[in-house]
This record gives structure tokens, C-alpha cells and sequence, in this order.
């Protein structure tokens, strides 16, 4: 669902909700004003402007995320394999189908959190950090590294922003969304998995073992 249909339902919610609760009705200007973003409404939330709640939220299946780079790559310029301990360090956060990613102890990551544990008694993280040290072996000409992929799950729910004087010409806005994020090991049997990987050389990078201080060596370099 777009963020336009996301918005538009919203705002057919609260006709609805303005026609069955006069009270609101009775305070809604004749003349609405612009609709928000919703990027704006979670703003809302976040800052505290809007009392939000995040409500009922559905879990989906965990799943295996894309494998990503994880430490520096280890270059063999000599005529042996090679093996070199290395160390690597992972952090994966949270994103909002609506767009931006869920900041760690802010609000946003709060209401999910206290919604998530309310209904499922599972403390729900925004963001996952990992570290450890793993031996990487490299062929001659060849350029290693250290691969991991997370497990990673969906929440889906509607937020809920009340607002103490309208705002937009409503006290009350809904936007569905689907948060994706690192989830536990072993959820749904899934479990993150590290790997060494390795590629031959690029022509570039075999510039690199011809001369100067690297020629005929192991050595690393950042990302």
C-alpha cells in the first residue's frame, strides 16, 4: 500500500469515526486543511506532539536477509594459501515500509516495542549488534572476506496519532505500515549465518602485488 492510499484510508477512517462519534465531528473544521505525509504523522510520534499507539500488530515469519560484508578484505599477493584471523562486527537496524528507519531509544521504537510485548510477550529490539573473530583462508590471487546474513521479521499494524486540537483538520489520523528487523536466532528456525567468501583478483587489485610494499605479501584493507 502506497503512501497516498496509506493516507487516504486514514482519512476515510475518520469520516467514519467523525459520523459515529458527533463529539469529533462537532470539532472538525468544515474546511479541512491539507492532508499529511506520513512521514509527518510519524514525526508526530516521535517527537511526542501526536499520542500515538501502534495497534494490533501481526508478526510475520522470520527469514534468512541478504548476506552482507562484515569485515575488511584479506588480499593474498603470494604463491601459497593463506590464513589470517580476522575480525568482523555486524549491526542491522529497523525500517518502516513508509520510508526511514527506526531510531534506537526513540519513541517510535518504544510504541512498537510496548506493543509487540503487550501482545505477543516478546520484547521486540530495533536494532542488533553482533561481533567475533572467525580464520579466513585465501587462495593466491585471491581476495577474502567475511560475510553474515541476519535473521530478520516483519511487524505489521496501523498507527494511531490522536492529537489534543486537530491537526490537518483531524484529531485522529491512521497509517498502516510494516516495520522489517533483526529478530532473535533461532525464530522460526532460522538462524544468521557467518561465511568466509573469496573472488580472484581484479586486474586493478593485482596492480597491488606487482610493487611497493604489498608485492609478495598477505595484507588487509577496509571496505
Amino acid at each position: 500500500m502506497t503512501t497516498n492510499h496509506a493516507l487516504r484510508y486514514g482519512s476515510r477512517t475518520l469520516a467514519l469515526t467523525a459520523t459515529v462519534l458527533g463529539v469529533i465531528a462537532a470539532a472538525v473544521p468544515a474546511a479541512a486543511e491539507e492532508q499529511p505525509t506520513a512521514e509527518q504523522i510519524l514525526a508526530d510520534c516521535a517527537s511526542g506532539e501526536g499520542k500515538c499507539s501502534f495497534n494490533s500488530p501481526q508478526l510475520g515469519k522470520a527469514y534468512l536477509g541478504e548476506p552482507r560484508q562484515v569485515s575488511e578484505l584479506l588480499y593474498n599477493c603470494t604463491d601459497s594459501p593463506a590464513s589470517q584471523s580476522m575480525s568482523w562486527a555486524d549491526t542491522v537496524g529497523s525500517s518502516h515500509s513508509v520510508g526511514g528507519s527506526v531510531t534506537v531509544g526513540g519513541g517510535i521504537e518504544g510504541i512498537i516495542t510496548a506493543s509487540v510485548t503487550a501482545t505477543y510477550n516478546y520484547t521486540w529490539q530495533s536494532s542488533h549488534t553482533e561481533t567475533s573473530s572467525f580464520t579466513v583462508t585465501v587462495k593466491p590471487g585471491e581476495v577474502g572476506w567475511i560475510s553474515r546474513a541476519q535473521v530478520m521479521q516483519q511487524i505489521s499494524g496501523t498507527w494511531q496519532t490522536h492529537y489534543d486540537d486537530p491537526k490537518w483538520g483531524h484529531y485522529y489520523w491512521f497509517v498502516p505500515d510494516t516495520v522489517t528487523g533483526p529478530a532473535p536466532n533461532g525464530t522460526d528456525g532460522k538462524h544468521s549465518a557467518v561465511v568466509v567468501k573469496s573472488r580472484k583478483m581484479t586486474a586493478d587489485e593485482r596492480k597491488l602485488c606487482a610493487g611497493g610494499s604489498t608485492r609478495d605479501k598477505v595484507f588487509t584493507r577496509s571496505r
